[in-house]
């Protein structure tokens, strides 16, 4: 077992052959200049800032064979899995579908639908298409860390209090054990991105633990590890 000792609300241990780094939704839509994200107004140089340290976390995990997944957030060409009340959102052309700065608004198959390149997942890692905010919401994740026998989560990605919290919060109410780390998630917004990692862990914990990335780093083993299986 690995213990981050400064992680809040108090120490965090996990088995590294049976912890997966789970990667929410780096896409260009939401990270990239000109993509949707920054034409609804929104700051994207507050979820820039995860790049770099999810990159090097991302390489360390890699080297010592933990389980990588990656998901996207997007829909149907069709719309068919998009329902009314997510396709409803937004001002008139800037809504799921419509087009925009790098295609179809978070449309499956289009180029802003796609992870950025700093961060291409590897052949081997499963790439979840989800239609929701959380990323256990109709897809086979479950099924997946099942099959990899993990029980904890190294969590990043975007955003701290959409997607993030939402896996989380599913994650938890399936027993997983979760750790978010604060310098690999991100929000357009400062206080929520504070006050949504304040949140997963207050009372003991309430939904998971929270570190920084260079803790888990230091902690990793040397040596690649035998994943657990199912």
């Amino acid at each position: 077992m690995l213990t981050i000792a400064a992680a809040r609300p108090g120490p965090y241990s996990f088995d590294p052959s049976t912890t997966a780094l789970l990667v929410i939704d780096m896409q260009r839509d939401f990270l990239e200049p000109g993509g949707f994200g920054e034409s609804l107004g929104n700051d994207v140089g507050q979820l820039r800032r995860t790049i770099a340290p999810l990159a090097a976390l991302l390489a360390d995990a890699r080297a010592v064979g933990l389980s990588v997944l990656h998901t996207r957030e997007g829909h149907l060409p069709d719309l068919s899995d998009c329902p009314p009340a997510k396709l409803s959102r937004g001002a008139p052309s800037r809504r799921i579908g419509d087009p925009g700065p790098k295609g179809r608004i978070l449309i499956r198959g289009e180029y802003g639908h796609d992870i950025i390149d700093e961060l291409t997942p590897l052949p081997d890692e499963p790439v979840i298409d989800k239609p929701g905010k959380g990323a256990f919401h109709a897809t086979d994740l479950d099924v997946l860390l099942t099959e990899r026998g993990i029980r904890s989560l190294l969590v990043t990605g975007v955003t701290t209090e959409v997607c993030v919290h939402t896996t989380v919060r599913e994650a938890n109410d399936r027993g997983y054990e979760c750790l978010v780390l604060a310098d690999c998630v991100g929000s357009y917004f400062p206080d929520f991105h504070r006050v949504g990692l304040d949140m997963i862990a207050a009372q003991g914990g309430i939904f998971g633990w929270v570190a920084d990335s260079e803790q888990v780093r230091a902690a990793l083993p040397t040596t690649p590890v035998l994943q657990s299986s199912s």
